[in-house]
């Protein structure tokens, strides 16, 4: 343990004399004196020499500091011995002094030492007192401003916790709006089911015995002319005795057979697929679908817009690049789908024939060939009398849409077709899991002065709600 001489000049020796503390970050100036980094360069404050030491008052032309990392063991050495003892209230911490003294540009309280520094020579530094009473004033003055601040916080705060409260029952009572419409929604849908489904089960017992009848009348006759023709087998197969015997009978009922055609039923279906508002809610997928012309067969005449395409009479001498159609007369959108739900539509006007739907952006446009979905296209044939794919053919409504729709949900693997004129289902595609990139295609099929024209994506007529 060190004695107490050792001990107390230890601590001198580790000691600043300007902060009267121990060294912090200790450096030492051309005359030899140490002084903490910060208290010398408050000192010094100027931003040219000449440069005073505070203890022996020695002139330096420049700031010649060079750290003192063994006085900073020392120093160190000594706080762990001789803890500094705390600070009282009132007294600067740094010199040990009264703090009797505010310094106005730094706002800090000083003590007479930290007063005299060359650091506070042009501060505005006045008595305790005094600079106590005028910022006083100006607080009172601040506490009024802050009074009144508090009272529009607190008007305000009311004001927001009113209008949070306004707000989650304007947003409940709208919930509740949501959940009714869709409850009454999913009601009329479902009796709208129910009627569709009822008529279309009076369509067909009315239509289906009919047939029946057709079929077992059919198969009645089938039967006795099979009858007939087994005896007249027969009968030429006996002699001349057996053949003869009972011929009368046998020819009287060979020129009573009178084939009975069936009964002509129409088969054309009164009961569509209409869910009404359906169309309206599809047209919030529409996008802005133009067509390509580098894409489009030779025989093709497309619009400057790129939005309607016709069938020429004669062939156009065109670049036979890669993405060209040839000889099928198609023209693809510029649009590719990979992902999501797209909707388009498409004025087909009062034209006798038309090709609408999508393919695969890699299928083969230079050969001739099925446009099925085994060959990359999911199309829609109008052949003025029955739709036709690949799928199936069928016979159409009776009065064919002048504007068709048409829905890709990519993910689901859902293509399907609707008329835009009044809503109903014209065509589904079986569910299909697609890959690859998609386009729209579009051929006019036959020459006719009434082009396939794109729908505006936004507005324009027959824009109006189906319902």
């Amino acid at each position: 343990m060190a004695t107490p001489d050792l001990s107390a000049n230890l601590q001198e020796e580790a000691t600043c004399a300007i902060c009267l503390d121990y060294f912090t970050d200790p450096v030492m100036t051309d005359c030899g004196h140490n002084f903490c980094r910060e208290c010398i360069s408050r000192c010094w404050g100027q931003p040219e020499g000449p440069y005073a030491c505070p203890e022996c008052r020695e002139l330096s032309p420049q700031r010649n500091l060079r750290p003192n990392r063994p006085l900073a063991k020392m120093a160190e050495m000594a706080r762990r011995l001789h803890p500094p003892s705390p600070v009282p209230q009132g007294v600067c911490a740094a010199h040990r002094e009264p703090l009797a003294a505010f310094c106005g540009d730094e706002l800090r309280l000083l003590c007479a030492a930290c007063e005299r520094t060359r650091e506070h020579w042009a501060h505005c530094v006045r008595p305790l007192q005094e600079a106590a009473d005028d910022l006083k004033g100006k607080l009172e003055k601040s506490l009024e401003h802050l009074r009144k601040q508090m009272e529009d916080a607190l008007l305000f705060q009311a004001q927001a916790e009113e209008t949070c409260a306004l707000w989650q029952k304007m947003v409940e009572s709208q919930r509740q709006n949501v959940l009714t419409e869709f409850e009454r929604l999913r009601r009329f849908l479902v009796e709208e089911e129910q009627q569709l489904l009822q008529k279309l089960e009076e369509e067909e017992l009315e239509v289906l015995p009919r047939l029946r009848e057709n079929a077992a009348r059919l198969v009645q006759q089938s039967a006795a002319l099979g009858g007939l023709i087994a005896e007249l087998e027969g009968r030429c197969q006996l002699p001349a005795l057996g053949l003869l015997q009972d011929i009368r009978d046998a020819l009287r009922r060979i020129q009573d057979v009178k084939l009975q055609p069936p009964e002509v039923v129409p088969m054309e279906l009164k009961t569509v697929c209409r869910v009404p508002g359906l169309v309206e809610t599809l047209r919030r997928f529409r996008g802005d679908v133009t067509l390509d012309p580098d894409t489009a067969n030779p025989e093709l005449v497309l619009s400057e817009d790129r939005k309607s395409v016709r069938r020429g009479n004669l062939r156009q001498v065109l670049p036979d690049n890669p993405e060209r159609f040839d000889p099928g007369p198609c023209v693809l959108g510029h649009s590719r789908f990979t992902a999501g739900r797209h909707y388009w539509e498409v004025e087909v006007g009062e034209r006798a024939n038309w090709a609408l739907g999508v393919c695969r952006e890699n299928v083969n446009r230079k050969e001739t060939g099925e446009l099925s979905a085994g060959n990359g296209f999911w199309i829609l044939v109008f052949l003025g009398s029955y739709y036709n794919s690949p799928e199936r053919a069928f016979v159409p409504l009776r009065d064919p849409p002048r504007r068709v729709g048409i829905f890709l949900d990519y993910e689901a693997g859902h293509l399907s077709f609707y008329s835009a004129t009044d809503g109903s289902l014209l065509f589904i595609f079986p569910e299909t899991s697609f890959s690859g990139t998609l386009r729209p295609l579009f051929s006019p099929l036959s020459s006719s002065v009434t082009p396939l024209a794109i729908c505006p994506a936004k507005g324009g007529p027959g824009d109006t709600p189906v319902l």
